[in-house]
């Protein structure tokens, strides 16, 4: 599993580490990681053309030092300061006996436009806000240039803790980060500034729970259900589908498609788009006789397509089993209703719905989706799983640490995606998963079918359904 902590935990351990170590080596640690990343970047390192963008605190002494080897190894390398005063003094004499040089800002503009690498180490993990207008016209520069640009630890004018982006900010290829990922490396809209990642471990010595979870394959194979010898149908889980209308069957339909992949044994669909639901899933177990009636479930979705069938919401929340909310069901969800509820809950907004819910325009949702997920989930006494670019799962309450999704393409942008997963994730509910894992492993899943079908192409969310079994062999054979 992939972790990410706050800067307050990393600095601690940083100052732990370092009251056990000589003198600058933990920096030196990171210089020697940063420096192996950018020559496998760049391949051949001799020749080779390097610009550091040197900010005043410690990630300027990273960049520095990394510079140095660069320069040992036949790099010619150009250091520009943005604070003379106060560049690592260490750093800079160590650039300077490899052999390499410096530039004021002002005369920046040439060794970028020319520079195959450009090394940006402007602000560390304590940067707040954008970048200054001097810092933000050589991040300018570097991102209009032909050279490959990589960012120590992360790139400068994002928030390691949130991911938000206030203002100028550097765009990187490559981010090298120390010790442990940010926040901000993993959550839009930092992430897209990343580029890729890589780690390189200094030794830090962190606490067990942590800030942000990815999953990987290995973590959702572990978690999906898998029958045993003795298992039917019911024993697998039964997921009640409460979803659709007259104007909305299609919605029924795709979340019946989801719910069917997810490990369930059995799928009731309750609605008046029984016949669409059979039509196309002629195993699904239909009724119109309301939720309440439907026979025995150990799960529920409500929501998708409902229009403003508020009963039946109503119904489903009554209920003393889990029980997903999407779509038209988190407006029709009464929020004492879903407080006072003793089974899991878990909500599935999109940033839309997450910004009604919480009366914040949705750009504000967008721009930090950590704080939004904690906040609703904080609110309602529920898991919340806010879908979007980087979907992001929250345990109920708000608190602990929050699952973000790392499969996933920009094609699953397309009406009906979320319906699918809202029924991937109920199933698995009803298989027995927690509300947190039911919903990372039903995001992981749904993201991962959507790459495969996608292929780079547009894709509609009945083929998305349908790419979840070989999803799910896929992380089952890791």
């Amino acid at each position: 599993m992939r972790t990410a902590y706050c800067v307050d935990t990393v600095r601690a351990a940083e100052r732990d580490l370092m009251a056990r170590l000589p003198e600058g080596a933990l920096m030196q640690r990171a210089a020697a990681g940063l420096a192996a990343a950018c020559a496998d970047l760049v391949g051949r390192v001799y020749g080779r053309r390097v610009v550091l963008l040197v900010g005043s605190g410690d990630n300027g002494g990273d960049a520095l030092y990394a510079g140095a080897r660069l320069a040992r190894r036949g790099a010619g390398v150009t250091a520009v300061p943005l604070a003379p005063g106060r560049t690592h003094a260490g750093g800079l004499a160590a650039l300077r006996r490899a052999g390499g040089r410096t530039v004021a800002p002002e005369d920046a503009a040439g060794p970028i436009r020319r520079a195959d690498l450009v090394l940006d180490g402007i602000v560390g993990i304590g940067g707040r806000g954008g970048l200054r207008e001097d810092a933000a016209r050589l991040a300018a520069l570097a991102d209009g240039s032909r050279a490959a640009v990589v960012a120590v630890d992360l790139p400068s004018g994002v928030e390691a803790d949130t991911g938000e982006v206030r203002g100028a900010a550097v765009r990187a290829d490559l981010t090298v980060t120390f010790g442990t990922h940010k926040p901000g490396l993993l959550v839009d809209p930092a992430r897209e500034y990343a580029g890729s990642v890589r780690l390189v471990d200094i030794g830090l010595d962190l606490p067990g729970e942590a800030e942000l979870e990815a999953l990987q394959h290995a973590d959702v194979a572990r978690l999906l259900p898998v029958p045993g010898a003795e298992s039917d149908k019911y024993r697998r889980g039964v997921v009640g589908i409460a979803a659709g209308s007259a104007r909305y069957p299609g919605a029924a339909v795709l979340a019946v498609a989801g719910a069917l992949r997810g490990g369930a044994g059995a799928v009731r669909y309750v609605g008046p788009a029984g016949h669409a639901v059979l039509a196309r899933y002629p195993e699904t177990l239909v009724s119109d006789q309301g939720p309440e009636r439907a026979g025995r479930v150990q799960a529920w979705v409500v929501g998708p397509g409902a229009g403003e069938d508020a009963g039946t919401v109503a119904q489903v929340l009554a209920a003393d089993v889990p029980v997903l909310i999407d779509a038209d069901g988190l407006r029709l969800a009464d929020v004492d209703a879903v407080r006072g509820r003793s089974a899991p809950t878990l909500m599935t907004p999109h940033a839309g719905e997450a910004a009604a819910l919480l009366g914040v325009s949705r750009e504000e949702v967008e721009a930090g989706r950590l704080a939004a997920v904690r906040e609703l989930a904080g609110r309602y006494g529920a898991a919340v799983l806010l879908k979007g670019a980087t979907t992001v799962v929250a345990g109920a309450g708000g608190g602990g640490a929050v699952r973000v999704n790392p499969t996933g393409t920009a094609w699953l942008a397309t009406a009906g995606s979320g319906d699918v997963l809202s029924g991937l994730a109920g199933s698995l509910l009803a298989a027995g998963l927690s509300a947190v894992d039911a919903g990372s492993v039903g995001a992981y899943l749904h993201g991962l079918a959507g790459r495969f079908a996608a292929a780079g192409a547009p894709v509609g969310a009945h083929e998305v359904a349908e790419a979840v079994a070989g999803a799910w062999r896929d992380v089952v054979r890791g």
